[in-house]
């Protein structure tokens, strides 16, 4: 459909809109007029990222002489590719009514290992790897060695690239990172290159949050993007953390050991070329005292990690003299990595600030803060005179050159954490030195300042009035969006008690009670067992389990879908602040359950944990209690916010803590789960859940047999459907969501719009929802 929004034309590609699409279109346009910043909260399932495409592009085609450019930031390759997916619909959609008017460039870009079509490079085991690998073939002096001998291998896809030189671009159009695979193979160019060198150009461009928030990546990647651009961060309900994570180093033993080998490695290659090519390190010398900034723009190939802190008025400046010889900045990173190793020598944990931890740098390494500042991008330039294409086997070095950089940049924000063992495994000595970032707003504040607006949206930012205060910025708009149904598909109940009325709940001086673990799982066999033949779990149903080798994972995740699929159930156990419950969905019929095990706090005795929530006390007088609420509902929301993923989805959620029976717990859930939570299921035992599952009740009775599709899972929990009557009986909620229902909404509150509605809204005819 096809309706203005004020002065905005805009194009939807499908013929009915939610309501809250709609208001949330209108609120992110009003953002975009602000040229200002907003938070916006989605219920899950109803269309944000369409929404949110079809009105930043549509802006753009409506003011063509002040177009705005589209970076928009997931979480996750597979996040990427269903956002290009939408956005090659409406492209489409807007071509048939526009024409050539329409025509994009949108480019999704990814790391080597997700874009490379080098066979030989494809063959390394990792990312850093695949890296290193590229950069033996790339690298701009193994090029011209290769030129001159031709035993030394090359990249063809990368030459051919070069070869092309300024006809080596992309047509318009939108291309996924299987789009840019089969087009570099088509044309024999490297796709990954091609990607990187046309994100400048393109109007829509798609990548990771690392890209604009991780100052070494964001400073390769998008330093060249314009100030006229709308940055969005989907699904951003943790980006604090992302921006915390991105300026967090830890060092260990093993990277000190690892540091050491590197260091010796360096110096024997500054000997080989110290009598070979004496020069080139005398030209290096020369080219520090003017200072970083004057090597000039290095070949996309050369190009390494961005430096993690310093401004660009600091790289102006000359490099430390007592760095600038390369033997020399050798033996002050070998100072630096044994004070380290002394440090890490301690029974007793230790924290310090940057001030202190850099003074006693000074006192006993005899290193300052100016040396510490400039470390990472003298090893750099020192890599780059040296010719090493190896760097995944300097990743060492570079973590301590990283540390050395951010301790001496800021002075605020940040700890020095010291502890010499994992409290949770006590016998086993594993030290560790971290330095750890507790302010997110440094990350994302070069984000906020630079770019004319930033969307951070998610279905689940409530309370929505906490991110403004951890991210230190001022949104123009601020909004959270409820869900129009015209059924209650949603059917979450809060659990504090078992059958035998003793509470449960996952608390510290809990957890352990046998009663409390005999109730868990109680629960978990009754609700299976009014399933027809799941007396006890293995009996009827598989059960599959999240573990931390990702391929595992996977594994069991297909096969859980695959015992979904044919009638035989399952039960998936996942871990609340895992891979799964972030990012993969259970719709449909994969998901009909979600019992949520207690509350997910974080580890509070954790002295990072314990550290961060100082900071934010002080610094922006956010309570401990206030903020370890709002990170433990965030993530539980996240986690029963699986099972819904469309309004034609259904399912239920259960709460199974007496914690989530407080008003101050409770209220912290996202208002599209709160508005279906009845009064009558806030304190519930076992028995009244099964009971409330069973006699969900319809007003007449199902007149045919069951749907294969319904018959298949119940949360998760599998079910054989051999005896339909009592499957019937058993599972009432289940067996209401699937019969036909109003899906417009025919009286009354109207779920589903057609054009002719939009248009009496857009005229201010009607309320919006």
């Amino acid at each position: 459909m096809k309706f203005d929004i004020e002065d905005v034309t805009v194009y939807f590609p499908y013929d009915h809109i939610y309501p809250e699409q709609y208001a949330y279109m209108v609120e992110l346009k009003r953002a975009l007029d602000a040229k200002g910043h907003c938070l916006l909260e989605m219920p899950t399932g109803t269309g944000k990222t369409i929404a949110l495409l079809s009105l930043i592009t549509s802006y753009t085609l409506s003011k063509p002489n002040n177009p705005v450019k589209l970076i928009y930031c997931t979480r996750t390759v597979h996040e990427m590719e269903k956002t290009l997916a939408e956005l090659k619909l409406l492209h489409a959609y807007q071509t048939t009514h526009l024409g050539d008017r329409a025509r994009i460039l949108a480019v999704g870009l990814s790391s080597r290992k997700n874009l490379c079509v080098n066979s030989r490079v494809l063959a390394a085991e990792n990312r850093d790897s695949v890296d290193a690998s590229c950069r033996r073939l790339t690298a701009s002096w193994v090029r011209a060695t290769a030129a001159a001998n031709p035993n030394v291998p090359a990249c063809e896809f990368f030459e051919e690239y070069e070869k092309a030189g300024s006809n080596a671009v992309l047509p318009p159009g939108v291309y996924t990172l299987q789009n840019l695979r089969s087009y570099g193979k088509e044309k024999g160019w490297c796709p990954y290159f091609l990607a990187r060198h046309m994100v400048q150009f393109a109007n829509v461009v798609v990548y990771s949050y690392q890209y604009m928030l991780d100052p070494k990546v964001a400073g390769i990647i998008s330093k060249e993007m314009q100030k006229e651009s709308v940055v969005v961060f989907d699904e951003a309900h943790n980006i604090d953390n992302v921006c915390i994570e991105a300026l967090s180093v830890s060092v260990r033993r093993q990277t000190l050991e690892g540091a050491r080998r590197n260091l010796s490695k360096m110096r024997q290659e500054i000997e080989k070329f110290k009598a070979t090519d004496a020069g080139r390190l005398r030209a290096e010398y020369n080219r520090l005292v003017e200072g970083l900034a004057q090597r000039g723009n290095l070949p996309f190939t050369d190009t390494w990690l961005s430096n993690p802190a310093l401004p660009d008025d600091i790289l102006k400046e000359a490099v430390p003299g007592n760095i600038r010889r390369a033997e020399h900045f050798l033996h002050v990173l070998r100072r630096l990595v044994q004070y380290l190793e002394g440090r890490l020598e301690t029974d007793n944990v230790e924290k310090e600030g940057p001030v202190g931890f850099v003074a006693s740098i000074n006192t006993h390494a005899g290193i300052d803060q100016k040396t510490l500042k400039f470390c990472y991008d003298r090893l750099h330039s020192l890599m780059m005179t040296l010719e090493i294409t190896d760097t995944d086997e300097f990743l060492h070095i570079q973590t301590i050159c990283d540390f050395a950089t951010l301790v001496g940049t800021y002075t605020r924000g940040f700890s020095i954490i010291i502890e010499p063992f994992d409290e949770r495994m006590p016998h086993i000595p594993d030290p560790v030195l971290q330095l750890s970032c507790h302010d997110a707003s440094l990350a994302i504040k070069p984000v906020f300042d630079r770019f004319q607006s930033v969307v951070i949206t998610s279905g689940t930012l409530s309370p929505i009035d906490l991110y403004p205060r951890l991210l230190n910025f001022h949104p123009v708009v601020s909004r959270s969006f409820t869900m129009s149904l015209t059924r209650d598909c949603i059917c979450p109940m809060v659990l504090t008690r078992g059958s035998d009325q003793l509470p449960v709940s996952t608390k510290f001086d809990m957890r352990s009670d046998l009663g409390v673990v005999r109730n868990y799982g109680r629960l978990l066999l009754e609700m299976a067992s009014i399933v027809p033949d799941g007396i006890e779990i293995m009996q009827h149903k598989l059960v599959f389990i999240e573990t931390q080798d990702v391929v595992e994972t996977t594994l069991a995740l297909d096969n859980y879908r695959k015992a979904c699929d044919c009638g035989r159930g399952a039960i998936f156990f996942s871990v609340a602040r895992g891979k799964v419950a972030e990012g993969i969905d259970f719709d449909r019929h994969y998901g009909r359950l979600v019992i949520m095990f207690g509350v997910p706090f974080q580890y509070t005795l954790s002295k990072i944990l314990l550290a961060r929530l100082e900071y934010l006390r002080d610094t922006f007088q956010i309570k401990e209690g206030d903020f370890l609420t709002f990170d433990a509902l965030r993530q539980a929301a996240q986690c029963v916010g699986r099972v819904i993923r469309s309004k034609a989805d259904y399912g239920m959620m259960i709460f199974a803590d007496k914690r989530y029976s407080r008003h101050d717990k409770r209220s912290k859930l996202p208002g599209w789960i709160l508005s279906h939570l009845r009064d009558a299921h806030l304190n519930l035992s076992t028995d009244m859940a099964l009971h409330i599952a069973r006699e969900e009740q319809l007003t007449s009775i199902l007149p045919y047999p069951v749907p294969y599709a319904l018959a298949t899972v119940l949360a998760g929990f599998g079910c054989q459907t051999d005896d339909n009557s009592k499957f019937i009986s058993c599972v009432q909620f289940l067996r209401k969501m699937a019969q036909p229902y109003d899906k417009a909404g025919s009286s009354g509150k109207k779920t589903l719009l057609s054009q002719e509605d939009v248009e009496k809204m857009s005229n201010g005819n009607e309320m919006l929802y």
